[in-house]
């Protein structure tokens, strides 16, 4: 069978400490199971956004996923929005054309999209978003996009955001589905979750953590001893990372 060529494409993820990569070996997989030859996937682990103009002036490169912490802060960068990614304020993609401009993308909003329906039964009117990153804002959208009202919880809420510690018995009732969208539980602290009220929750909630690694966190696990529905991000970034490889190459999307 002829391989796919490319044309020495590279692509590669942005972030901050970013070793346990998802998507390094999601790509590398992709492209030996593709046949698709002459093009690498590699991280750049950023100590500040600033050193990411020589990344994207660098040589062959392509596309990039844009990770924690620089969701929002790569966006001065970045020549042109999606009209998503304006709307919510927050990059995961950004695509390098041929004249060297770039656009930026959001993708997490089709990947989370996509995992929420795998099992969604119309569990919830309300929900809790945990966590005010960039990650949080693509859920907000979706969210909104569905009819589901979203409060957020931040331990440094703003105005229109609750604090942990005003999540009571009447919010856990009202508020049926809970996104953790924060990094806590990530592999290797896997014995920390987010502090909400674990013992109110009933087999009518459905918990959702946007973390892959472990499968199972302990925001999950809390969530599986009283019946919830539970859905972890491995589909999440599936979805989100064949999205940014269809804009990198102008495939439909």
């Amino acid at each position: 069978m002829e391989k796919k060529v490319h044309n020495n494409k590279r692509y590669g993820l942005v972030g901050k400490d970013i070793a346990y990569s998802f998507s390094r070996s999601y790509f590398a997989e992709k492209f030996q199971k593709e046949d698709i030859s002459d093009c690498t996937y590699e991280n750049f682990d950023l100590e500040s956004i600033e050193d990411i103009q020589t990344i994207l002036n660098s040589e062959n490169l392509n596309g990039l996923n844009v990770t924690i912490p620089y969701k929002e802060a790569i966006i001065p960068y970045v020549d042109q929005l999606s009209e998503d990614a304006k709307i919510i304020g927050a990059v995961n993609t950004v695509r390098i054309l041929a004249d060297g401009s770039t656009e930026g993308h959001n993708t997490d909003t089709y990947g989370f999209r996509a995992a929420l329906l795998r099992q969604w039964n119309k569990h919830a009117d309300k929900a809790l978003i945990l966590g005010t990153g960039g990650a949080s804002k693509a859920v907000c959208y979706v969210l909104e996009q569905m009819n589901i009202e979203p409060l957020f919880v931040s331990r440094n809420p703003q105005a229109g955001q609750i604090s942990y510690e005003q999540i009571d018995a009447s919010l856990m009732e009202s508020h049926k589905l809970i996104i953790n969208c924060t990094p806590i539980g990530t592999h290797p602290k896997i014995d920390q979750a987010p502090q909400i009220p674990y013992d109110l929750i009933n087999s009518g909630h459905f918990l959702f953590d946007l973390i892959y690694n472990p499968e199972e966190t302990l925001f999950l696990a809390e969530g599986k001893k009283k019946g919830a529905t539970l859905q972890n991000g491995y589909f999440m970034l599936e979805q989100q990372a064949e999205k940014s490889w269809n804009i990198w190459n102008h495939f439909p999307i």
